[in-house]
C-alpha cells in the first residue's frame, strides 16, 4: 500500500518505505543522551535521510519507569496527526541494525531560530497545543525545526507522562482562549494508542484533553516548579 504524507519542502516521504526500506547508518549525534543514529533510507534511486532511535540504545530514567522513548515519540507523531497539527516529522517504529527504535524522517537545512521561539507564530500555536496534549516536559528551543515558513518539533521521547510535568519554552500563548477550530479537534479525539502507550499514560492523556476542553484555554505555566527545561536550547 503506497501511503504518503506531505512533509517540508514538498517532498511527498512514503511510509511504506520509511519502514521497510534498508536502514544504513551513516553517523551518531553526540549531543544526545541517548541513541540517536544518523541514518539513509534507500530503495532503488528512493533515499532520505532519518534518525534512528533504537530502544536497546535508551538510558533508564528514574520519572519515566515505564514504556519507552521510542514509543511515545511514534505516538506523539501520531497524536500530531490525528489533530491535524501535522507538525512533528514522519514517524514510526520499525526494525534496525540495533533492534526495534523510532524511525524519523530528517528535515534538511533548517533554518536559525534564534529568538523566534517568543513570536505568537501560528505554527508555534499549532505546537503549543501539541505539547498541553501529550505533556511534553522537554520542549526545547533546538526541538524546533523551522523550514519554508514551517515549524515542526522533534525529541518526543519524554512525554505522555501521568503527572502533569509540561515544560516548555513556548508559554506566548498561555491562558489563550482555543480556537473552535482547536476545540472540534480535541472534541474529536478517538486515537488507539494502546500498542505505544500504557494504560495509565491513555487515562492521563484522555484526562488531558478534558481539561483543556472544559477550560476553554491554554494551560498556564507551571509554579511549583520549572516551566521551561534546562539547557532551555
Amino acid at each position: 500500500m503506497d501511503i504518503s504524507v506531505r512533509v517540508p519542502m514538498d517532498i511527498d516521504v512514503n511510509l511504506e518505505l520509511l519502514k521497510n526500506g534498508e536502514l544504513e547508518v551513516v553517523g551518531r549525534l553526540v549531543d544526545a543522551s541517548n541513541a540517536s543514529l544518523y541514518c539513509r533510507i534507500s530503495e532503488g534511486d528512493h533515499q532520505f535521510n532519518v534518525i534512528y532511535k533504537p530502544i536497546a540504545g535508551e538510558r533508564p530514567l528514574w520519572d519515566f519507569p515505564n514504556g519507552n522513548l521510542a514509543h511515545r515519540e511514534v505516538a506523539a507523531y501520531l497524536v500530531s496527526e490525528h489533530l491535524k497539527l501535522n507538525s512533528v516529522p514522519p514517524t514510526l517504529l520499525r526494525d534496525g541494525p540495533y533492534g526495534l527504535g523510532s524511525v524519523q524522517y530528517w528535515i534538511e537545512d533548517t533554518e536559525e531560530v534564534g529568538e523566534r521561539y517568543l513570536e505568537k507564530d501560528p505554527e508555534l500555536r499549532k505546537l503549543a497545543l501539541l505539547d498541553a496534549v501529550i505533556n511534553n516536559t522537554d520542549r526545547k528551543i533546538g526541538h524546533l525545526l523551522y523550514k519554508n515558513g514551517r515549524i515542526y518539533g522533534c525529541d518526543h521521547g519524554v512525554t505522555f507522562h501521568e503527572d502533569y510535568k509540561l515544560r516548555s519554552v513556548i508559554w506566548q500563548f498561555a491562558d489563550e482562549e482555543l480556537t473552535q477550530h482547536e476545540i472540534d479537534v480535541l472534541k474529536d479525539f478517538n486515537l488507539d494508542l494502546s500498542d505505544y502507550l500504557t494504560s495509565y499514560e491513555i487515562e492521563a492523556l484522555t484526562l488531558r484533553i478534558a481539561n483543556l476542553l472544559n477550560g476553554g484555554r491554554f494551560p498556564l505555566p507551571p509554579t511549583d516548579w520549572p516551566a521551561i527545561p534546562w539547557p532551555p536550547f
